[in-house]
């Protein structure tokens, strides 16, 4: 009978020996009761704990509460299972259960791979190499779905979680409301209040997890002086500005007015002190009663080109006036004892470093780089040219699409205050969709992880929904797994994840989703995001290209449907499903992309509207793994620019 001896009281070890103990007994199902002690171990048995509890030392890390140190040393019948901090401990019970051959592929139970085997020893010491891996909120997401992505963090190495909003309700209604998908699914309406009780439970999770937590983002340029933000990028004609706030919104375009109509893309006078000391005590606030937040971000208004244009304002870049926001920020918290790590960001106008102001305190700050605007077909080096990169301009700034360029803003602003850096992607949000057979964009994320860690990036952020799994999870796993370990190579990890999802003929499998990612091409589909490309979606060759792909994805819904009935794991039968559900929604999407690429525009909107109307018949079924509203907004966007569908009788 087997033991395991817990050496550290704290919930998140509690809740390792738990996981520890569920999957030794499915992966030994005769093995009999395994109980949980707290006392010393007595016998054979596993032993979890700290690792400063049990003099274990850290030479490898100075910040063994933020770095993620894993010390496994066990034979068959039990033995050390150790990490520098409780988060590291838990990922280290599964990489221990992993090295014995479970794998986790998509969230939740159905998308394990738990192997009838008895142990073998492992001995297994690593520091995570990238402090930060993690997720963000994202897309259309729902309750259910938010609580399995989170659970499902720390199983593939992740250790980090973003919450963005104080309140994600804008999230919860692109899926609530089924906007895209109303021929089969009726509205639900949700609440403010239920939101932020979902947030609040969604906390629950991360802190019992132990996970880093990073919270807000947008919204502080708009929320301190009463102007709700809570419906996102919606125009909100109902939504004033409160009479006493009007001189401390932003001047743009002539007026000071909600930017557009859009409370979350408002940005306030910067040049205003009075402002500033409103938007720092309503930070201050938000961090007293927020201890749990590991990272609170800053973050000005969302969209760009969007600043305040009074003369006060002018006077200085927004990057400077941001600075003096942060300066003013961090006294507040200083002076009411705070200890509170800020994550600043680098993102559209401010991704222009400032001129004349620096960070006083450093120590408390962290530079987030937000790239959006990159090319997503590429991975340059990170050492870009030395050629001179365009100065801000207020208002009438061009961003870069190279994301070197982008490195080099972020080196400049380290020179006016070495702070800390990591950076927020966007594979996950509108790129993922640019793929369709999820190999390149696999390949794009395997590249840029190693070049974000060889620039000297400590993390990395994945903006992107918590459902990016169809036809497989194999993108999201080489992001997970590559930052955990930079010497995994891209085709171990390739044939580790198609082997566990599809068995041992998993070659054909990764072949043929290859051949649909070349026949879909991304630069054809990201011709959308490419502000250096001209836009080219009517052509003659990429209408016969686009011909092959419906008896490729014919074969395989036949040969998947006979494998179907042999499948003996659940997760085979799951993931032929979803490649089952893909190969239909390929040739749908196909036969709209050759009427848009012979110029029939109007026709090609329709069978468009047509393919995600045939994919949503099945999004309850598929919904934990497809974000069947992001995945529309997204090929939308590319290929149909300016279209709007006019929307669907609901049902019900």
């Amino acid at each position: 009978m087997y033991k395991i001896f817990k050496y550290t009281d704290h919930p998140t070890v509690d809740f390792a020996a738990e996981e520890l103990k569920k999957y030794l007994r499915m992966m030994m199902p005769r093995c009999g009761e395994i109980t949980i002690c707290r006392e010393e171990r007595d016998s054979d048995g596993f032993v979890l704990a700290l690792c400063r509890d049990i003099g274990i030392s850290l030479p490898e890390t100075d910040e063994p509460e933020l770095d993620d140190v894993v010390v496994i040393n066990t034979n068959e019948r039990g033995g050390i299972i150790a990490g520098s901090n409780p988060r590291a401990l838990l990922i280290a019970v599964y990489e221990y259960l992993r090295a014995n051959g479970c794998r986790w592929l998509y969230p939740g139970i159905d998308g394990e791979y738990v192997p009838v085997t008895d142990l073998r020893p492992v001995n297994h010491r690593k520091m995570a190499d990238l402090r930060v891996r993690a997720q963000c909120n994202e897309g259309a997401e729902y309750q259910f779905s938010m609580i399995e992505t989170i659970d499902f963090t720390p199983k593939i190495g992740l250790n980090s979680y973003m919450l963005e909003f104080d309140n994600p309700k804008t999230y919860y209604n692109s899926y609530y409301d089924h906007k895209y998908n109303l021929a089969n699914r009726a509205p639900e309406p949700i609440s403010s209040e239920q939101v932020l009780q979902w947030k609040r439970a969604c906390e629950a999770e991360i802190a019992k997890r132990s996970l880093i937590f990073q919270d807000m983002g947008h919204g502080w340029t708009a929320e301190p002086f009463g102007i709700d933000t809570t419906e996102g990028w919606a125009k909100d004609a109902s939504n004033p500005i409160p009479e006493e706030s009007r001189d401390f919104v932003a001047l743009c375009e002539g007026a000071r007015a909600l930017y557009h109509g859009v409370a979350l893309n408002t940005n306030f006078c910067m040049s205003n002190p009075r402002a500033r000391s409103i938007v720092a005590k309503y930070f201050a606030d938000y961090a007293a009663i927020s201890p749990q937040v590991n990272y609170l971000h800053i973050w000005l208004a969302d969209n760009r080109n969007n600043h305040c244009e009074c003369d006060e304002c002018r006077k200085k870049t927004v990057s400077d006036w941001y600075v003096m926001l942060l300066n003013e920020i961090d006294e507040e918290l200083t002076a009411r004892g705070l200890t509170t790590r800020v994550a600043y960001i680098a993102y559209y106008d401010t991704a222009f470093p400032p001129v004349t102001e620096k960070l006083r305190n450093p120590d408390r700050f962290a530079l987030l780089l937000a790239a959006i605007t990159r090319d997503y077909t590429e991975t340059p080096k990170m050492t870009g040219e030395s050629k001179e990169l365009p100065r801000f301009n207020l208002n009438k700034n061009v961003f870069p699409s190279d994301l070197g360029d982008y490195i080099r803003y972020s080196e400049e602003w380290q020179k006016t205050a070495f702070t800390p850096k990591f950076c927020y992607e966007y594979h996950f949000w509108i790129h993922q969709y640019y793929d369709l057979g999820g190999i390149r964009i696999a390949e794009r994320l395997y590249c840029d992880v190693r070049a974000y860690r060889d620039a000297g990036f400590f993390g990395i952020i994945q903006d992107g929904s918590q459902r990016s799994f169809f036809p497989n999870g194999f993108p999201f796993y080489v992001y997970s797994r590559a930052m955990y370990d930079k010497n995994v190579s891209f085709e171990e990890l390739k044939e580790d994840y198609f082997s566990h999802a599809y068995g041992e003929n998993w070659r054909e499998f990764a072949d043929y989703l290859e051949k649909i990612s070349d026949i879909f091409d991304v630069k054809y589909l990201e011709v959308a995001h490419r502000s250096s490309a001209p836009r080219v979606l009517v052509s003659v060759e990429k209408a016969e290209a686009m011909r092959a792909l419906r008896p490729l994805c014919e074969a395989m819904k036949i040969k998947v449907k006979s494998m179907k009935k042999s499948c003996q794991k659940r997760i085979h039968s799951l993931s032929l499903r979803l490649l089952e559900l893909h190969a239909a929604f390929c040739i749908d999407l196909a036969d709209s992309m050759i009427l848009t690429a012979e110029g029939k525009a109007d026709e090609a909107f329709d069978a468009f509207n047509a393919a995600f109307d045939s994919i949503g018949r099945h999004e309850p079924e598929i919904e934990r793994y497809f974000d069947h509203y992001l995945a529309y907004s997204a090929l939308r966007r590319s290929l149909h620019p300016g279209k709007t569908r006019i929307e669907t009788e609901e049902v019900g």
